[in-house]
């Protein structure tokens, strides 16, 4: 894998667009919905974002593996729901229809590499559910929803109870991991790909009072890089693809402890491995920051990071555009979308002075990403 990911890294950036679409969660505020705008390869200049679809509070999107469907967890009159939409040739969203979720609003949305089902992660109802794809991209009624039991307990306030915060699934799309805040680990699924159901064959525990909240595999999938929410850091796993087992290596913090302290409220957000693998990105709310990481590529280990402002309030989400020169932030308080650039040789980030408006931005999400 290591030998021929730059080759394929080369192709992507041969192959990719000079305009790229890029959609936008949201939530609160003056948010009505999924948001789009294009950004401009050759220089990060973003267009300005348009309403895609009008529905309230999605906060995460997923995209079907070809790319041509969007689907995305919200709240309809009717109540939570997945949402699937076809994505028209001019970028725009064509409803094609919804399916309540039986345990609330979910908190992630994932969909499998196969494009048979998607797995939604309920961060309030403690459970994780299924639901069938159809063909034609339309979304199915839930077939399954398994319940997380147990607590933590370290942190009283947010521990007391299973917390599901993110679901997503191997290289191989042979296990489904779920990041479990209340539980402080991470719950492990078997995919039953003919009937597309999911089985708990583990867990792995991350630092007692951490609050896992969203994780990545390194490039060449020999490593899991789990956000801990409330303790600001990173927990770096070794995962054996074989048996779908994750073993806790160490854990590197987002801020220093005199950081944290300048802050009423801190808080982890989201974390990216950058195409290219070298490097590890995490956003810090309150601090209002995003980490840069250097990983060492052998043992997986975070070395001494860098961090840098960005220029907005309270970064829920970020992402790479495909050819990985270009990283938008999502900055959900001050209602900002930043843009930065990758410096190829450094791995570090640097701020373009691009920003644009979006109500209550939570999630970034390009057409051409690399997950």
């Amino acid at each position: 894998m290591k030998a021929i990911l730059p080759l394929i890294l080369l192709t992507l950036h041969i192959l990719h667009a000079d305009v790229v679409d890029v959609y936008f969660g949201t939530g609160g505020g003056e948010a009505k919905g999924i948001y789009r705008a294009s950004l401009d390869t050759k220089k990060g200049k973003l267009s300005s974002a348009t309403l895609a679809s009008e529905v309230k509070a999605p906060g995460f999107l997923a995209f079907h593996p070809d790319r041509t469907r969007l689907y995305a967890i919200a709240n309809p009159v009717e109540g939570p729901a997945v949402l699937a939409y076809n994505i028209l040739d001019n970028g725009e969203l064509e409803l094609l229809n919804f399916q309540l979720i039986p345990d609330g609003r979910a908190a992630h949305i994932s969909v499998h590499p196969s494009g048979k089902f998607l797995l939604t992660a309920q961060y309030r109802g403690g459970s994780v559910a299924v639901f069938p794809l159809g063909k034609d991209g339309h979304v199915e009624a839930c077939s399954q929803t398994v319940e997380h039991e147990g607590a933590s307990g370290v942190v009283a306030r947010r521990q007391s109870a299973p917390h599901p915060h993110w679901v997503g699934f191997s290289p191989d799309g042979q296990f489904a991991f779920v990041p479990d805040l209340g539980l402080d680990q991470i719950v492990i699924y078997q995919i039953q790909l003919d009937q597309s159901l999911i089985k708990r064959v583990g867990a792995v525990d991350s630092v007692p009072g951490g609050g896992p909240r969203h994780m990545k595999f390194s490039a060449d999938g020999q490593f899991i890089f789990l956000l801990n929410e409330l303790s600001l850091s990173v927990s770096t796993f070794a995962y054996d693809g074989d048996e779908g087992k994750a073993e806790l290596v160490s854990t590197t913090s987002t801020l220093s402890d005199s950081m944290k302290a300048k802050e009423s409220f801190n808080s982890s957000s989201e974390i990216i491995v950058h195409p290219k693998g070298q490097f590890v990105y995490a956003a810090n709310r309150g601090h209002d920051s995003v980490c840069v990481f250097p990983v060492d590529q052998e043992t997986g280990l975070l070395l001494t990071p860098v961090l840098h402002h960005t220029r907005g309030a309270t970064p829920r989400h970020f992402q790479f555009d495909g050819s990985g020169q270009w990283m938008v932030v999502a900055n959900q308080d001050s209602d900002t979308i930043g843009v930065f650039r990758f410096n190829l040789s450094t791995g570090d980030i640097t701020w373009t002075g691009n920003q644009y408006s979006v109500p209550s931005p939570n999630f970034v999400c390009f057409c051409d990403s690399i997950k």
